[in-house]
């Protein structure tokens, strides 16, 4: 690479990507990208460049018209704390990602994208699918008279500003900052600073937005307190790195992780399809708490 650099702007670019250190050494950044060849393990495991069905399994269902088929993760984690401050009946099933259970037949049918939470609704002829852990959010909310969303419109669409922005934000902290700093086989110093700036970058955003509110959305508990819980508890509880980024100095966000884990309704969610001696693997009927 000691020539000079002419010709066309993708060719400049692809100059500047292969001049760069590589990490191994013997790493060479291809023209195009094909897979490795030595077989992923661990987390890894699941990733693959082609999407749909690895296996035939059908879905479980109960006898309720919600039928959940989730994991105690932060994103399932999200819908099961709203459906049990809804008190509405449904069917929790667990998916094990670890087992690719993901990948299964039905389940792709309902999330073409293999990621949990997804849902049926029965109550529907015939059942209406739902993915996406924010779009189940607004759904169940939604159909349930509009519960935990803002009836004022400007409130409404504060609601909404902050659940968007938790699920635009969130493979920051679990793709970046869980990956790397946990779950990687190889701590990389440039990753790992990358995602912890922009993690505590991101409370500190949630944490000028809480002072002198008691919820995301002022005095009013919405979805947006939902999803952004799991996740902000996660990075202490599921990756053990609330030392790491200093957790303790964002006094605004200690408060209100206080504030939720004292409702009845997210104690009970956060145990659905969960793990520990705790947990609810399957959830059919509040007695099974």
């Amino acid at each position: 690479y000691q020539r000079r650099v002419h010709g066309t702007l993708s060719e400049c670019l692809f100059f500047f990507v292969m001049a760069k250190p590589t990490l191994p050494e013997s790493y060479t950044v291809p023209a195009v990208w094909q897979p490795p060849e030595a077989a992923a393990t661990g987390v890894a495991s699941m990733n693959s460049p082609t999407a749909g069905a690895r296996s035939e399994k059908e879905l479980s269902r109960g006898k309720h018209d919600l039928q959940l088929y989730s994991l105690g993760t932060p994103n399932g984690q999200k819908v099961t704390i709203l459906l049990e401050e809804l008190g509405v009946d449904y069917d929790a099933w667990p998916i094990n990602i670890g087992q690719l259970e993901q990948f299964g037949s039905g389940f792709v049918a309902v999330n073409p994208n293999s990621k949990i939470p997804a849902l049926l609704d029965y109550s529907l002829e015939p059942p209406l699918r739902v993915f996406e852990s924010g779009s189940i959010l607004q759904y169940l909310a939604e159909k349930h008279g509009g519960q935990f969303i803002p009836k004022d419109p400007r409130k409404r669409v504060e609601c909404y500003n902050w659940l968007f922005w938790q699920v635009g934000s969130a493979p920051y902290i679990g793709g970046g900052l869980g990956h790397f700093y946990k779950y990687a086989p190889v701590h990389i110093e440039y990753c790992v600073n990358r995602f912890a700036m922009e993690t505590k970058r991101q409370l500190d955003v949630l944490d000028k937005h809480l002072e002198g509110k008691e919820y995301i959305c002022g005095d009013e508990y919405t979805i947006a307190d939902m999803a952004t819980f799991p996740w902000i508890v996660c990075i202490d509880k599921g990756y053990n790195a609330a030392e790491f980024v200093g957790m303790d100095g964002y006094k605004n966000v200690i408060r209100w992780i206080a504030t939720m884990r004292s409702r009845p309704a997210v104690q009970r969610g956060v145990r659905v399809n969960g793990f520990g001696p705790d947990a609810v693997r399957e959830r059919h009927s509040k007695d099974d708490f």
